[in-house]
């Protein structure tokens, strides 16, 4: 059957009750997503029926409820018959379904009109709960589609306990149009000039379905605010109430008029205008012409045009004029990033963020505003169809999915937490940094999500700009990743990467360029840890037989002496071996993963934040291998020396003593600050480039600091312990003495060397601990 031209598409009917036209017009059978509604199975084992992102009619299937017996009872369930769904709310879904499938044909195809109540007296089971607001919102747009001119604000009255959910549907439904600027009374108290309780209405800002917002002076507090006028239902100012947030607009209060059924919410008003303003700036601005001073250029435009006064010294706008173009968008991004986690954590997300939400202070301090208000830190949107809330440029590729399934009639399962967040804030930086969107404007949302679940294609990553710090590039990568399990988890997290981004000497540890010798180091970690930790050992090993030798077995018979050697000949062949795979194995996450991850393995949370520790602790697990190494060379020597020689004098005890700890000494600092550098300044930022930064790694780079300072005084005592033992030499041989004073000397030059390092791991650590702490 061809369609009906008098059938609009936007009102083609569906088993979902959505916006998908069936050109071959009704289903002409009813399978099981018919019987069940189309949400399908949820994580909670309930099936959800309607048309929206949230859904009035809940089926318990009995799943989660089995599940919780058979894990927290001690015994077998009971019967299964006790699990099943009631079959009187299967078919209340059903006919739920039903119901708004005949409207549509009923107000637009035949022009034979059907109201709720109507069906409500066909089918009394309508009335067995509250009826799906998706139902009402259905029956409002099918009833203006077919030409009747009916009143929001009507059915608002008419169902007060649907009204919250009916407003949002109405706000948020693309086909909406603009059929009802405004479902808002109108009078002269009402309009610009107009008083309203204590608000004098200066300017109006905006307005939408069911809202208009003025400028407004409130008398009473002598103070300018954002005055919001809407009708009286829902929780939205409570809810935003929670939000104390500096990037977050501030919620003062509300006045409910009951007379007019009004609710005023006034808030803080900022009036440098919005990030869409500098948008729209930086793209008529060359690149080599933007830089943070573009920000405050865009808000000194609009206070001009407000008529609002500039602020005095502000160290904000001091610090936005220094900054590159890059960094103002990361010092953008980490504010705006702190505030979505601060809303996460009082259980709110904001579900549309764009540049127009983000308005800015007179000093340039940016602020969220305009939440889709929504309760809980995840949105549970199984089996939903439809309406979604957010901006189809901006929307995460799950949201899309959401929006995508109301204009194909497939239902989805999926879950919208603060990741959905980061990904629209990732649109809008890159947008920002750019002067275009990281995807092209799509006119469907099936189209948008087929490019967004593509990823950023390399030909747009590739158009950054070229002071765009490799670190800012691999952040918006990151929270632009199609699958948000590979997104920044939290907008702490978030934060943290940006701070990163714009901290010079943390971002080049993090992000070295590619090619360069640090990066290259990384596929070398093996031979580099071994090849530190040995060769100074080796050093020590050849000075601790020279010195001995001389001093002590020198003095021993021909046999004693061959005996002796041999002795160390089967030390060092078990020593040196035995070490290496003990510092091997003890090191092995330090060495094998921040290659895997280099060259592009996927390594989960846990293997990383376990590697993450051990490479800031490679220098000292393997020094302590060393230092146990020569710990028992320390007992085994004197033994067999004592056993060959037939007993030791006091003062040759002394000298094997003094050798030994000179020797260990040289054997644990030296190696110790050669791959602590290494790990600081190779290894450590390839996992922090792949991963997420926590609160434990501020507490193990605090530790290392503290390590580095002990070790400090350990590499000091080499050249001490040289000195004391001259007092020795004296009664040996030259050869001795010259020896020693080597010794001195080199422990001289080692520890200016190991200083050296020192200072610079200090450094590192420090910038590394800027990131970290943050939050």
């Amino acid at each position: 059957m061809p369609p009906d031209p008098e059938f609009p598409d936007d009102a083609a009917p569906t088993a979902r009750g959505d916006a998908a036209a069936d050109a071959d017009g009704p289903p002409t059978e009813v399978g099981v997503a018919a019987l069940i509604g189309p949400g399908g199975t949820g994580s909670d084992g309930t099936t959800r029926s309607g048309g929206g992102p949230s859904s009035g009619v809940v089926v318990d299937t009995g799943v989660a409820r089995l599940v919780a017996e058979w894990e927290e009872g001690d015994g077998p369930p009971a019967d299964l018959r006790d699990y099943l769904p009631d079959t009187d709310a299967i078919r209340r879904a059903a006919l739920i379904e039903l119901v708004m499938v005949d409207l549509a044909y009923r107000w637009i195809r035949v022009r034979t009109p059907k109201r709720i109540s109507d069906y409500c007296l066909d089918f009394g089971e309508l009335l067995a709960g509250p009826i799906p607001p998706e139902l009402i919102y259905e029956e409002f747009r099918v009833r203006r589609l077919a030409g009747e001119k009916v009143s929001a604000e009507d059915y608002v009255a008419e169902f007060p306990e649907q009204a919250e959910r009916f407003v949002w549907l109405l706000e948020h439904d693309p086909r909406s149009g603009a059929a009802s600027p405004s479902a808002l009374p109108d009078g002269e108290d009402l309009r610009v000039g107009g008083r309203l309780d204590d608000f004098d209405l200066v300017a109006e800002l905006g307005h939408g379905a069911f809202a208009r917002v003025f400028l407004a002076r409130q008398t009473a507090m002598r103070r300018w605010v954002a005055l919001k006028l809407s009708r009286n239902v829902g929780v939205e100012p409570q809810t935003l109430a929670q939000l104390d947030h500096p990037g977050i607009v501030r919620v003062y209060d509300q006045r409910v008029l009951e007379d007019r059924r009004l609710r005023a919410l006034f808030m803080e008003f900022v009036p440098g205008g919005t990030l869409l303003d500098v948008a729209r700036l930086a793209r008529v601005t060359p690149p080599e012409g933007r830089s943070g001073q573009l920000v405050l250029d865009s808000i000194d435009r609009e206070l001009a045009r407000k008529g609002v006064a500039g602020p005095g010294e502000s160290s904000i706008r001091d610090e936005l004029s220094t900054l590159t173009w890059p960094e103002t968008v990361a010092w953008i991004g980490l504010r705006l990033a702190e505030a979505l986690e601060h809303a996460r954590e009082q259980g709110v997300l904001h579900r549309d963020v764009k540049p127009a939400n983000v308005l800015l202070t007179a000093e340039g301090s940016p602020k969220l505003a305009d939440f889709n208000v929504s309760s809980g830190d995840t949105v549970a949107v199984p089996g939903s169809t439809g309406v979604v809330a957010g901006s189809l440029a901006y929307m995460s590729p799950e949201q899309l999915a959401v929006s995508a399934s109301g204009t194909s009639g497939v239902a989805v399962d999926t879950r919208i937490d603060t990741r959905s967040d980061i990904y629209s804030l990732g649109v809008m930086l890159w947008e920002l940094l750019t002067g275009e969107r990281p995807f092209p404007d799509e006119e469907t949302p099936a189209a948008a999500l087929a490019r967004r679940r593509a990823g950023v294609p390399e030909s747009v990553a590739a158009r950054l700009p070229d002071d765009c710090p490799v670190a800012l590039r691999r952040v918006l990568l990151t929270a632009l990743e199609p699958q948000p399990e590979r997104r920044w988890s939290t907008g702490r997290k978030l934060a943290r990467q940006f701070a990163l981004c714009l901290d010079p000497r943390a971002r080049e540890l993090v992000d070295p360029r590619p090619g360069s010798r640090r990066s290259t180091a990384v596929r070398w970690a093996l031979p580099i840890v071994l090849a530190s930790i040995g060769i100074p050992n080796l050093l020590a090993t050849g000075y601790n037989y020279y010195y001995n030798r001389e001093t002590i077995v020198a003095r021993l018979a021909p046999a004693a002496q061959q005996s002796l050697d041999q002795v160390h000949l089967v030390i060092g062949l078990i020593a040196f071996p035995l070490a290496a795979l003990l510092i091997v194995w003890w090191c092995r996450p330090a060495i094998t993963v921040p290659r895997r991850v280099q060259a592009g393995g996927v390594v989960d949370a846990r293997t990383l934040a376990n590697a993450r520790r051990a490479t800031l602790d490679l220098g000292h697990r393997s020094v302590i291998v060393a230092f146990a190494m020569w710990l028992v060379a320390g007992i085994v020597y004197p033994i067999t020396l004592h056993v060959v020689a037939g007993g030791i004098q006091g003062a040759t005890f002394s000298q094997l003593v003094a050798s030994l700890a000179v020797c260990g000494a040289v054997a644990v600092a030296y190696p110790y600050f050669i791959l602590t550098y290494f790990a600081v300044r190779s290894l450590y930022p390839v996992l922090l480039a792949h991963g997420e930064i926590g609160s434990g790694d501020g507490r193990d780079l605090r530790v290392l600091a503290v390590l580095c300072t002990r070790y400090l005084a350990v590499a000091a005592s080499v050249p001490l312990v040289g000195v004391a033992g001259l007092s020795f030499a004296r009664a040996g041989s030259g050869h001795v003495e010259v020896t020693v004073r080597l010794l001195c000397l080199g422990g001289i030059v080692g520890f200016i060397l190991v200083y050296q390092l020192f200072r610079r791991i200090e450094a590192d650590l420090r910038a590394l601990q800027r990131v970290v702490i943050l939050g």
